[in-house]
Order: structure tokens, then sequence, then C-alpha cells
């Protein structure tokens, strides 16, 4: 037992110790994702102002400085309190003889580096569309992606505003992709994560921004606004899942952008009935399932 608990402290400790350095510019710059998530935030948001899609739309738009917090949440303090028993995790694991080499289907370690690059990016990619679809297709589940969808107004920041749950979804899954790759991050996965956050920040910017013949391939802002469209096409539970990659939704038949004004509704039906605050928006998904 104090093997276990040695870990999660130690785990949890080392987090906060390296979100602390980061701060302060105390780690390589290609590992500070807490100044990345900031500049690249600045800069996106500078487009924002610069090059608005919706002219309407205030620079400091609805629920803007709640999804800031939802951005630094989710990406820093949750990271930080779920970090030991991650490690506990993988304690386990270890312990029941399951390692990173047993679902090993791709080698990626002898390939060069921009293949290494290239391909994990679009098997991490796939991983998290697919999760997409399961948020959005099962109603339990559902009920915690709505914190998401709640969003009325778009801008960059909604990029990470979700449900804490979510991530107890999404990392193990990535975890499992990672696995599936031998348990391999190539040396400059730094660049895949970078330009993640990037491209996921740009599809939820108030920007009109396509990509020109690309967009069969990267997500965009016209895309991905379909994707949080009040009203969605009969009898579907969701389109445009891409989160960095479009061409998902183009192989799956999942895609749908019948005009491109960015005027449409956003959210979800009964939405006005939706929490507006942090605390009570992170406990509705707890409670007494509801209709919808």
């Amino acid at each position: 037992m104090e093997k276990y608990l040695d870990a999660f402290v130690n785990s949890f400790m080392g987090s906060v110790d390296w979100t602390w350095k980061s701060i302060l510019f105390d780690v390589p710059w290609y590992t500070n994702y807490f100044w990345g998530l900031t500049i690249i935030s600045l800069i996106v948001w500078g487009l924002e102002i610069a090059f608005p899609w919706r002219k309407n739309q205030s620079v400091f738009r609805k629920d803007f400085w709640l999804d800031g917090f939802y951005m630094y949440f989710n990406f820093f303090l949750f990271a930080i309190a779920i970090s030991g028993f991650y490690k506990l995790l993988g304690l386990l694991f270890s312990e029941l003889g399951i390692s990173a080499k047993s679902l090993t289907l791709l080698d990626l370690s002898t390939l060069p580096a921009w293949a290494q690059l290239v391909i994990f990016f679009i098997i991490l990619d796939f991983v998290q569309w697919f999760t997409h679809i399961l948020l959005h297709k099962y109603k339990f589940l559902w009920r915690f992606h709505k914190v998401h969808h709640s969003v009325k107004e778009m801008g960059f920041a909604a990029h990470l505003r979700y449900h804490w749950m979510e991530n107890i979804l999404y990392k193990p899954l990535k975890t499992l992709g990672v696995m599936v790759l031998g348990g391999f991050e190539p040396e400059q996965a730094y660049i895949v994560h970078f330009a993640a956050i990037a491209i996921g920040h740009l599809n939820h910017a108030n920007i009109k921004l396509t990509w020109g013949p690309l967009k069969y391939i990267l997500n965009n802002p016209v895309m991905h606004l379909y994707h949080h469209a009040y009203a969605l096409p009969k009898g579907s539970y969701g389109i445009n899942f891409g989160i960095s990659l479009s061409l998902w939704d183009y192989i799956f038949k999942t895609n749908y952008i019948p005009e491109d004004s960015g005027t449409i509704e956003l959210g979800f039906p009964g939405d006005d009935h939706f929490p507006q605050d942090f605390i009570h928006q992170n406990i509705y998904g707890f409670g007494k399932s509801k209709k919808g």
C-alpha cells in the first residue's frame, strides 16, 4: 500500500512542480504548454478581433471569461488532480503483466522522424474522432458533453470548454492509441500537441476559414460551427465530429455544411434550462437523467 501511496503523491507533486516551473519559464520551451497555450490563445483571439466572421459578436463574447477558466482548468488544474490516479493505473497494469508492448501494432521508432509525427498525429486524431462520436451517441456520455455544446456564441476559448469527465474517457483511449504504437511518442511530439491546440482554437474561433481544397483533410471553423448547430439533420445525433482532421467525416459520411453564413443558432434543445455557471455545469451530468 505504501508503494502505491508514494507513487500517487510523487506523481501529483511532480505535476504541480512542472506546472509551476512552466509558469516561471523554467522548463524547455517545447514542453512549456502553459505559455504555449497562452500564446496560441492570444494569437487566435487577435485574429478574431482583426478578421471577425460574425461582425456583431462582441470581442468579449458571451461566456468569454467562463470559457477562459475552463481552458486552464481542463488543461492544467484537472490534469494535476488526476495525475496520481493515472500513475496508479500504470502500476496496476505493470503488475498484471500488461505493458505498452502488449498491444503494439506499429513500432514508430524504426521510422523516419517525419513519418513518426504524421502517423502519431493521424492515429491520435482518429481515436479522438471516434471518442467524440461516443460522446454524442450515448445519452450517459452526452449529458457530460452538453457542457461543450452549451456555448451560444463561438470563440477560440470554447475549444477547451468541456466537462472534466471527458478527460476520463479521452485520456485512456489516447493512451491506448499510443500503446498501439509501441508506447512510443516521437521525440518531436510537441509539434503535434501544439498543432492540435492551434487547430482546435481556430476551429472554434470567430473566423471564416475553410483551408480551400485542404478542407477535405483539415477541420475548420465553418465546418465545426455546424457541429454546434442547435438544429441537426433529421435523425442525426451529430455531424462534423472531426477534431483536427475533417477527413474522417468525409470518409464515414458524417460531414454536413449546408451554407456558410455563420449565423446559425448554437446549442441544443432544452439548453435554456442548462446551468450557466461552472460548478452547476460540472455536477449536471451526475444528476437524475432527463429526456434529451
